[in-house]
């Protein structure tokens, strides 16, 4: 959304719309440099302003004032007065009282204040201009933010600084992390400590040049094998046919023959699908927008897709308008894809590398393999492949090849179980989606009877 400019107030501010992804600022109408971040999970009230040195500009300072559920805006506009002339004078307002004694003639000392910038100035920074501006997915901002907000919570307020001239001290943390979060998140953490640290000291050279996550002992990572082979298929689809939302089941089958990441399916809108061309448009992959793409339809991933809509409709009428595979959540679509593993023993991941192990056996190239999920092609030579030239014929019939390796799996169970053939067989889908019909009256008056009881 554009940011606004408005008289703010706690009744204003209470009436702006949540962005639906990324964030816009509400300006405040009154005091210049006075705004509110308007984010999809929080409000925050914030100054910016240049300081300046012998007349001329030294750097542009933004300071997080509070949250707007913890501090009214009167108290917010009189901290914004306040830590704007400190600005003015010269001063960083969040800057420690030591680290800015005044000499005789009233002027701040000549080190640069720049190196006294906290993890939390550093993230926001991080956040607004490498995250955002490069159109990073939510998903991949909320990974980000839960490591600094969550797992570096007792750090943000300290300066950069100290944790340059301490490593120590975040070799500790990873020793703590470590055995409080696992492996992985300790990792995954410290990788986030790194790229803040690394892109505070673009624009502030005082800081010290060892990164303090090169200290770090990493732990070792080993990639999860759980990709299932044509011999696993039957088992798995009859443990799906069992599932009784068929909504859900219908996700989970269409996640194998895509190869899609789940997080990536379940904002998949009616909208985004050509059914004329067979396609699926991807809108918002790992990445962002800009690495959206389609997908080829296989017959059977176009049938998945029908189901899905169908049974949609006939469960969840309201959020079906908008979503392929809705829900009854918050969202309106499928927002959880975990299953207990006694029910389903494989899911989400499982299945993205399960479609890779099938594609080898289908023969399909690596190159092809890696166009359909979306992968980056390393090399020179791969700058020269124009994927949507590949797609109309080529990745769609390499597409296909997969979906009918994994049905074929199947042999003769699509006759043989009854629960298989209850799902797949034909005509099953209008029958399943007469008795959802019925089930979903069946809910509904339950649902009044609980009310009016």
């Amino acid at each position: 959304m554009a940011d606004v400019r408005i008289l703010l107030t706690d009744k204003t501010i209470a009436q702006l719309p949540t962005p639906k992804d990324g964030w816009y600022l509400a300006r405040d109408a009154e005091l210049k440099g006075f705004f509110v971040v308007i984010g999809k999970r929080k409000r925050t009230f914030t100054i910016q302003a240049d300081l300046r040195r012998d007349g001329k500009r030294a750097s542009s300072i933004r300071v997080s004032i509070g949250d707007t559920s913890e501090m009214s805006t009167r108290t917010a506009r009189a901290t914004a007065k306040e830590y704007l002339a400190q600005i003015s004078q010269g001063k960083h307002p969040k800057a420690a009282k030591e680290d800015q004694p005044a000499d005789t003639a009233g002027k701040v000392p000549n080190r640069p204040l720049a190196a006294e910038i906290t993890l939390r100035e550093a993230w926001q920074r991080y956040l607004e201009a490498h995250l955002i501006r490069k159109g990073r997915s939510e998903k991949t901002i909320s990974g980000y933010r839960d490591h600094v907000e969550r797992i570096f919570m007792e750090w943000l307020d300290v300066p950069l600084r100290e944790l340059g001239l301490d490593p120590a001290r975040a070799a500790k943390k990873h020793d703590e992390i470590t055995k409080s979060n696992g492996p992985y998140m300790a990792n995954g953490s410290m990788r986030t400590l790194r790229a803040i640290y690394n892109h505070a000291r673009k624009t502030n050279r005082s800081l010290p040049p060892d990164n303090p996550a090169d200290a770090v002992d990493w732990n070792q990572e080993e990639r999860r094998d759980t990709g299932m082979g044509a011999g696993d298929l039957k088992g798995w689809f009859t443990e799906l046919a069992a599932l009784d939302n068929p909504v859900r089941r219908e996700f989970h089958l269409f996640t194998l023959p895509s190869g899609s990441r789940p997080t990536a399916l379940q904002e998949v809108k009616p909208t985004h699908i050509d059914f004329r061309r067979r396609t699926l448009h991807i809108a918002k992959p790992k990445g962002g927008r800009k690495r959206a793409f389609d997908i080829p339809l296989s017959w059977e991933m176009i049938l998945c897709l029908v189901r899905a809509i169908r049974f949609g409709r006939t469960m969840y009428p309201a959020q079906a308008r908008e979503w392929v595979f809705p829900a009854d959540s918050e969202s309106g679509h499928v927002a959880e894809t975990k299953e207990d593993r006694d029910t389903l023993s494989r899911w989400g991941n499982d299945l993205r590398q399960t479609f890779r192990t099938i594609a080898t056996s289908a023969a399909v190239s690596e190159v092809d393999a890696k166009l359909l999920m979306n992968h980056a092609i390393p090399g020179v030579n791969a700058g020269y492949i124009t994927r949507h030239k590949l797609l109309e014929n080529h990745l769609r019939s390499q597409q296909q090849a997969i979906s009918s390796a994994v049905f074929a799996a199947l042999g003769t169970s699509l006759t043989d179980v009854r629960a298989l053939q209850d799902w797949l067989g034909r005509g099953a889908s209008q029958r399943a989606t007469k008795d959802n019909r019925i089930r979903r009256v069946n809910l509904d008056a339950n649902r009044g009877i609980r009310r009016a009881a």
